[in-house]
């Protein structure tokens, strides 16, 4: 994906803020635990914190002790993440231009949207951000095609809504050095360390379509090819004993990328 490409994408959520907040899944509690376990402190910056999918799971850690700030460039996904969760500090700007102090926060997490980062520009400013030992991680919700339904959704549903890092196989293949720093320069990384956690999400067939629907491929599709990938992926989901009929759970899996800055 080029620069312009990438910027279309990481661009088309505002539109749809209202049904992401309602549809996407939120993150593992033991991923991240795992992601923030080698933080050096308790402050931590949601980066790219979108409708607070994120956020919610780091607030909720707050009675054990977590400072929770988020950051987002959209003004739409903003709003839905202030009315979500008035009580966290929310701001406005971007991984490339980050509105805090040098070294403010002990790890800067991302929820679905590290791969959206220029890091060439964002790596100097997570480092700068981040305190000597901070924790920088990445957190993916995947779906986990190792189940027989799963991977035929993601045959049917096609690159568009089941994208380069939403199976496990492929996340691990595309993830693993691709969204991280550069170890040049003054602030320099550690070695990165990925981990996997069972999750899952409640849905009945209609929810999981409006899930995939706000993913960044449908989003950015001419109205007539989004209808049409929409409709195979109905049919698919009601053509299949464990999604045809009332809720079921999607096996999903939270998967973290992790890595210290030194």
């Amino acid at each position: 994906m080029d620069d312009d490409e990438r910027l279309l994408h990481a661009s088309s959520f505002g539109a749809a803020a209202v049904a992401y907040a309602e549809h996407r899944p939120d993150y593992a509690q033991a991923a991240v635990r795992w992601a923030l376990a080698p933080a050096p402190g308790p402050r931590v910056l949601d980066l790219g914190a979108g409708t607070g999918k994120l956020t919610a799971v780091l607030a909720a850690s707050a009675a054990r002790g977590a400072d929770v700030v988020a950051v987002e460039p959209d003004p739409e996904m903003l709003a839905q993440l202030r009315r979500s969760l008035p009580g966290v500090r929310a701001l406005r700007g971007s991984a490339e231009e980050i509105p805090l102090p040098d070294g403010s926060v002990d790890a800067v997490v991302a929820g679905n949207a590290m791969h959206w980062f220029d890091m060439a520009v964002a790596g100097p400013e997570i480092a700068r951000v981040l305190a000597p030992g901070g924790v920088l991680a990445g957190l993916w919700n995947v779906m986990d095609d190792r189940v027989d339904w799963v991977a035929g959704l993601a045959a049917v549903a096609g690159s568009a809504a089941v994208g380069p890092r939403d199976t496990p196989a492929a996340w691990r293949a595309e993830t693993a050095d691709m969204h991280l720093p550069q170890s040049g320069g003054a602030a320099r990384f550690g070695s990165a360390e990925q981990a996997e956690f069972p999750h899952g999400q409640r849905r009945t067939a209609d929810s999981l379509v409006a899930t995939l629907a706000t993913r960044a491929g449908l989003l950015v599709m001419p109205e007539q090819e989004r209808e049409a990938a929409l409709g195979r992926i109905s049919a698919f989901l009601a053509s299949q004993p464990d999604t045809a009929r009332g809720e079921f759970t999607l096996p999903l899996l939270t998967a973290v990328l992790r890595v210290r800055r030194l």
